[in-house]
């Protein structure tokens, strides 16, 4: 009796949750995709079920409306300036195809006209200070082909900051925190209304660019340190200066940034598959994509050490608690990473998480904050045009 109680609940939630879910603007400001799409050799105007969290249609069927796309590549690829390049002409061409459906929006009215007629938004969002390439004029050319958050470091550092993984690496000889010349592209970005983004970076590194930004910044993708402590969650201290800078923390739903635990029991996964992970890394793919195609060929393996929802939401309840639901909002991480909250595994299922919401008692307003309104605000604080 219990039991078809829950089930009738969990029906009424789905119920509930579908109206406020398709009615709310919903941003994700970090989906891998593009490099995705590029390693697999696939287009995101395909059919991609089986072989990607993504693709154009199943955005639409997940309420997404507005996508900021990332712009990655590893600290070991060369030339990562004209890899930014190649995946940015990647969509461009999508969405030159699918014009219905798709819109790369560089105006606050572009935006706004593509909402209204139910085309999704898509944006840029360059993973990685050093795709740069030290060169501060490139983010005027970034800016102009959509780019509108970057990341100051991904795992490896440039030459003017320092990432989470280098900053706790006793072999890296690199600066800690910003040089100079790393304040000077921060006042840049604020200038051209390039977010700056603060996941990946090194704890130096954070409260530098706190100091120096003079708009609010993102964590595109990041969670709570006290409930899964890796480097590339937030410190309880971060959370709150990111909430006084006025800016927003984005959920990122990687199982290794959700779970503590996970990390014992992915890397048991990966040994019992390493020579197949090693025969993929001999082809060239970037390491990031051939852990995940491993993981996507053993679904069952990868599905048993996956964590339940329930513990991505205790991430977002202990943010609220700290700075308030003014300051989350949903950075997925999708088809960058290889495991995700049993219940979230592909773009279509974003609606579980409304229903998480509904479940934990936020109201209807609460939630269209937290599913895209309070992104943005903050987009609109540092692109008021």
């Amino acid at each position: 009796m219990k039991n078809l109680i829950f089930f009738f609940l969990l029906l009424a939630l789905g119920t509930q949750a579908q109206p406020i879910h398709f009615k709310s603007v919903l941003v994700d400001t970090h989906n891998d995709c593009i490099t995705a799409c590029i390693e697999k050799k696939v287009s995101l105007d395909q059919d991609l079920r089986g072989i990607n969290h993504s693709d154009l249609t199943r955005f639409k069927q997940g309420g997404v409306d507005y996508q900021l796309f990332s712009i990655w590549c590893d600290g070991e690829k060369v030339n990562p300036y004209a890899w930014a390049m190649r995946e940015m002409d990647t969509l461009d061409a999508v969405a030159k195809r699918n014009p219905d459906k798709i819109v790369v929006g560089k105006t606050w009215k572009e935006i706004e006209k593509a909402l209204k007629q139910h085309k999704m938004v898509a944006q840029y969002g360059v993973e990685g200070g050093h795709m740069i390439e030290d060169d501060i004029r490139k983010l005027d050319t970034f800016y102009n082909r959509g780019v509108r958050y970057m990341t100051l470091t991904w795992n490896n550092s440039p030459s003017w900051a320092s990432s989470h993984a280098d900053e706790k690496n006793p072999k890296y000889t690199g600066p800690r925190g910003l040089t100079e010349f790393g304040k000077q592209i921060v006042h840049r970005m604020n200038e051209l209304g390039i977010i700056v983004d603060v996941s990946h970076v090194g704890e130096t590194t954070f409260w530098d660019a706190i100091k120096t930004t003079t708009k609010p910044v993102i964590a595109s993708h990041s969670n709570a340190y006290s409930i899964c402590p890796v480097s590339r969650n937030l410190k309880d201290e971060q959370i709150i200066a990111i909430g006084k800078n006025g800016g927003v923390i984005c959920l990122n739903f990687f199982s290794g940034f959700v779970d503590s635990n996970f990390s014992k029991k992915d890397a048991a996964f990966r040994k019992a598959h390493v020579a197949e992970i090693d025969s993929l890394l001999a082809t060239g793919i970037q390491r990031e994509y051939a852990f995940t195609m491993v993981s996507e060929k053993y679904p069952a393996e990868s599905e048993n050490i996956k964590p339940d929802l329930e513990l991505l939401m205790n991430h977002f309840d202990h943010i609220v608690k700290l700075i308030g639901v003014d300051h989350v909002g949903l950075g997925s991480d999708f088809d960058g990473i290889n495991s995700a909250p049993k219940e979230l595994k592909t773009v279509l299922d974003y609606p579980a998480f409304t229903k998480a919401l509904i479940a934990r008692g936020y109201s209807n307003k609460d939630i269209r904050k937290v599913l895209g309104g309070n992104f943005l605000r903050v987009y609109r604080m540092n692109n008021p045009n």
